[in-house]
This record gives C-alpha cells, structure tokens and sequence, in this order.
C-alpha cells in the first residue's frame, strides 16, 4: 500500500465534525473499504493518577490535554505501513481505558478533533486540513444534547463547563486554527455539496496514487 491520504477535520466542539467525518466516510465506502476514522478525543491524556472527583477540573479543551506526541507517532507509524495500538476514552471517568485496538492503516485517514490545526508538528502528515465552520449558539446547543444523552452529564454542569472553559478556549485557539485549513465548511455536519466535493477530490487523489505506483 502506498503512503495513505490522511485528512484532517477541525472545529469547534459540537459544529458538526463528527457528524461531516461520517457522512463523507459514508460516501467514500461507497466505492470500497478504503478509510480509516482516527478521533482526536481518543488521545486524551491519561489521569488514572487524578481522584475521580477531581479530573473534572481538567480543562479538556485546552492543547495541553492531549497526548499530541503519541498522535504524532501513530501517525508515522500509519504512513509506514505499521499498525497502531489505538487507545480509548472514557468520557464518564475522565481518563484513558486500559483496552486499546489494534489498527492498520487504510488508503484515506480520517482524523478529527477540536486542536488539530493547533498542532503545526503534525501538519506534515496532514493532506488537507479541513474546518467545520458553526455558529457557536449551535454548537451550544449539539454539545448539551450530545453531554447529557451520551455522556452522562448533567446540564448545568455542561452550561458551566462552557462558560469557563470551552467558550473562552474557542476563541484563543480553535477559531484562531482557522486560519490554516485548507478547506472552510460551513453549515456543519449535513453539507452535502462539502461532503461530495471533498469525497470526489479524495477518490482522485487516492485513484492517482494507485495509477502511478
């Protein structure tokens, strides 16, 4: 296999990038089984040294909460044809899992996360860098649904989150990121014409690839 495509969607928490991430994987596996989905959340530091009690205090949406590192060589690892031992997260107890899974790369990666295009160390593997552009009063909105259904959070605890740390962390490092995507999507996860145009462009890219290997 030659060197994968690897591609990377940003934005703010809840403005759709995983629902975008999805849709165009959808449409890419139209053709066959050619991609890879990778989340940035999954790279959470770990803090099985923390109280329980006391990982909630962590600002999760601040660079420094991540393990970009092991991103880093996860990534290198990819683009040398080895496989990966990708970690997971658990959103309830605030720290990584102890279960990993064991990934090979595939000819498009997929990674999406709220700091990648923070992270010019990794930009070198990245493609095309792509920002889900929402407003934020809906991704408010999508972040409260998606915290209390799926995550076990409490509503006011997300309104405080948001008002301390993720709104005011938006504004100093993911709207800044903008700046170097490649590609601005607005309107969120359900731009179709985005998800078309973009799947298109990487099914040439990746056909072009294999045609002059």
């Amino acid at each position: 296999m030659l060197k994968p495509i690897i591609l990377a969607i940003s934005g703010a928490s809840g403005s759709g990038k995983s629902l975008f991430t999805q849709n165009l994987t959808l449409s890419l596996e139209k053709h066959e089984q050619l991609v890879l989905v990778l989340q940035e959340d999954h790279y959470y530091k770990s803090q099985d040294h923390i109280a329980v009690a006391d990982r909630a205090k962590t600002n999760y949406d601040h660079p420094d909460a991540f393990e970009h590192d092991l991103l880093l060589q996860h990534l290198q690892a990819l683009c040398n044809k080895q496989s990966i031992d990708y970690p997971s997260y658990c959103y309830k107890t605030h720290t990584r899992l102890q279960e990993t899974q064991k990934v090979q790369a595939k000819p498009i990666i997929i990674i999406e996360g709220i700091m990648l295009l923070t992270q010019i160390q990794l930009f070198d593997y990245f493609d095309l860098k792509v920002f889900v552009d929402t407003p934020l009063d809906v991704c408010l909105m999508r972040r409260m649904l998606r915290d209390t259904q799926e995550r076990g959070r409490t509503l006011d605890s997300v309104a405080r989150q948001y008002e301390k740390t993720v709104k005011p962390m938006y504004h100093k490092f993911i709207r800044p990121s903008k700046n170097f995507a490649d590609l601005i999507v607005p309107h969120g996860g359900e731009n179709f014409i985005a998800v078309d145009i973009l799947g298109a462009y990487l099914l040439n890219q990746q056909h072009g690839k294999k045609n002059n290997g």
